[in-house]
């Protein structure tokens, strides 16, 4: 079941479409769908999940906490809106683009995919081009 929270004004579009792509993304990795969060929130609400789980006082786009199970994927994903409009700006992508890369990037770490060195970095923006290709909205 993908879920999500919000601790900031803005609400997603799409909840219900955005939460088909990403349980096909996690059996196209041969993994299935637990129970998964994604909690929205602003740069300081994720700056003192940073500061008190993780010892780090940055700011970041994205927190994820790893609860699976075997292959059954559950967790938090924590992302911070602020981040990711000033990411689509740097990037010059859309929001909406830029959204469903970090939703997905926290579901990639689910699945075991790490991006801490620059090989990993690499297999992980190529797994998140693959599975942004996957997603379609009906109008």
């Amino acid at each position: 079941m993908i879920n999500f929270f919000y601790e900031t004004d803005f609400k997603l579009n799409y909840q219900e479409t955005l939460s088909l792509w990403i349980g096909q993304v996690i059996s196209s990795e041969n993994k299935s769908e637990g129970e998964i969060s994604f909690i929205l929130c602003d740069d300081e609400y994720l700056l003192k999940i940073n500061q008190d789980f993780l010892n780090h006082d940055t700011y970041t786009d994205i927190i994820s906490f790893d609860n699976r199970m075997g292959n059954q994927l559950n967790g938090d994903i924590f992302v911070s809106v602020e981040r990711v409009k000033e990411n689509a700006v740097d990037f010059n992508v859309s929001f909406d683009e830029e959204m469903r890369r970090v939703l997905i990037h926290g579901v990639l770490h689910f699945c075991g995919y790490k991006d801490k060195t620059e090989e990993e970095k690499a297999v992980m923006r190529q797994k998140e081009n693959e599975k942004l290709l996957m997603f379609h909205v009906e109008h």
